[in-house]
């Protein structure tokens, strides 16, 4: 990949996405960062040797693709201001909740792509569900599919109202497994142990029960009565949970994700 890359927004996500670029062996030269906090700026020079910019400027019109990482509250007036100088790259946006309809129409371009990552991209384990506009080529995708491929694995959508669906599910699911693993973690330290045994044992049993899922043919639910043995341990926590309706409880938090995405759409995408 030998073409320009322009980020709006050099925030963590976006840093991200910078630093797997240049693992990859992208050259710094070839990134430009619109950033207007100092700070920021101050910290993608000395830590990825790029040269970001407070502001748009004509610098954007050699950019072949733009990466749009920037809070939904402000794409659209930062769109308005880039749109002058990018009408012919290709776009994309990790941005939550704003449409590519909307996006379109701000850059007076169609060739947009959406993706929605999650938090564990920032050490390169992350997924992204992604959906491309009509005029967006397969050439485009692929490109698309390489930038991101840096941050983890990928779903392409074939509709774009799925991509609230992915919030729900692995955009903020990370925060839900986070809770999960304070609940254990306070847990282990009533019965105990000190808070640094309990986090330990906690976020082992996370990874090792994620890589068990991964490496596994099986769905959880398989998995999970295998060693869920009648009149067992585990057996009288997983009927603590039931009886609780933990699964129900976590469905309706999904749901309302995903109609958190839906008024974001309506409230700063819809204009």
């Amino acid at each position: 990949m030998n073409q320009r890359i322009a980020f709006i927004g050099g925030g963590n996500m976006a840093s991200a996405i910078i630093g797997g670029l240049i693992k990859q062996g992208i050259s710094p030269s070839l990134i430009d960062v619109v950033e207007p906090l100092a700070e920021t700026r101050d910290t993608l020079k000395s830590c990825f040797g790029l040269q970001p910019h407070a502001e748009a400027g004509d610098f954007l019109s050699s950019s072949d693709l733009v990466i749009w990482a920037v809070k939904p509250q402000i794409f659209k007036q930062v769109a308005l201001a880039v749109a002058p100088y990018t009408a012919h790259a290709l776009h994309l946006s990790v941005a939550a909740g704003i449409p590519s309809d909307s996006i379109a129409r701000w850059l007076g371009c169609e060739r947009v792509v959406r993706a929605m990552p999650n938090t564990p991209a920032l050490i390169g384990k992350g997924i992204s569900g992604l959906f491309a506009r009509p005029a967006v080529t397969s050439a485009d995708k692929d490109w698309v599919g390489q930038v991101m491929a840096t941050t983890g694995e990928l779903l392409w959508l074939p509709s774009e109202d799925l991509l609230d669906a992915v919030i729900a599910v692995s955009g903020s699911g990370p925060a839900y497994l986070f809770y999960l693993m304070e609940a254990m973690t306070t847990g282990g330290t009533e019965m105990g142990l000190s808070r640094e045994q309990a986090h330990q044992l906690t976020v082992a049993t996370f990874i090792g029960a994620g890589e068990l899922a991964k490496a596994s043919s099986e769905q959880p639910k398989v998995l999970r009565q295998r060693v869920t043995s009648p009149g067992g341990t585990t057996f009288a926590a997983i009927a603590s949970m039931e009886d609780d309706d933990m699964q129900a409880l976590l469905i309706n938090a999904m749901y309302a994700a995903r109609q958190r995405a839906a008024e974001l759409t309506a409230e700063f995408g819809s204009t």
